[in-house]
């Protein structure tokens, strides 16, 4: 499996990319991959400092996609800038992230580290503790994510 992460300067950069460049792209890599799944996301919000999309400094993304209840939307993103972000921003290791919203009520939640066992550290002490007080179950309908040890020759 592999994770393609881009960031668009604007919608409209998007827009034209898609419109100009991407069938031609997509023909040329036709059989080098299957079940290909793509979410654009809106960025909400920086978690730690401003997020810049560089991954030349860091081993580990860890990307978590949540869907939360419709009504419960507010109080995700509200926990997201409350209790989260501190906990995250606090962790040694942890380098910047963002947090993103998609239709749908979906979100994602990306951060970088400089290590494995750093990420590790702060999931290990922090995680149940964090969800209790940030109300997670009332909020997520589902969530799906993935740890990402990055490939430092297929960082572009």
């Amino acid at each position: 499996m592999a994770h393609i992460f881009a960031f668009w300067e604007s919608r409209a950069f998007y827009d034209s990319f898609m419109a100009r460049s991407h069938d031609r792209l997509a023909s040329a890599q036709a059989g080098t991959f299957k079940d290909a799944q793509v979410k654009l996301f809106d960025h909400r919000f920086d978690v730690k400092t401003g997020f810049e999309p560089r991954f030349t400094d860091a081993d580990l993304v860890r990307v978590a996609l949540c869907r939360v209840h419709e009504e419960r939307a507010e109080h995700f993103t509200l926990m997201q800038e409350k209790v989260w972000n501190p906990a995250m921003a606090g962790s040694p290791g942890m380098l910047r992230g963002m947090f993103g919203e998609a239709p749908g009520h979906e979100f994602m939640v990306l951060s970088m580290w400089h290590s494995p066992a750093e990420h590790g550290k702060y999931r290990t002490e922090r995680v149940e503790r964090l969800a209790l007080r940030a109300q997670i179950e009332a909020d997520v309908a589902s969530l799906t994510g993935d740890i990402v040890q990055l490939e430092p020759s297929w960082t572009v």
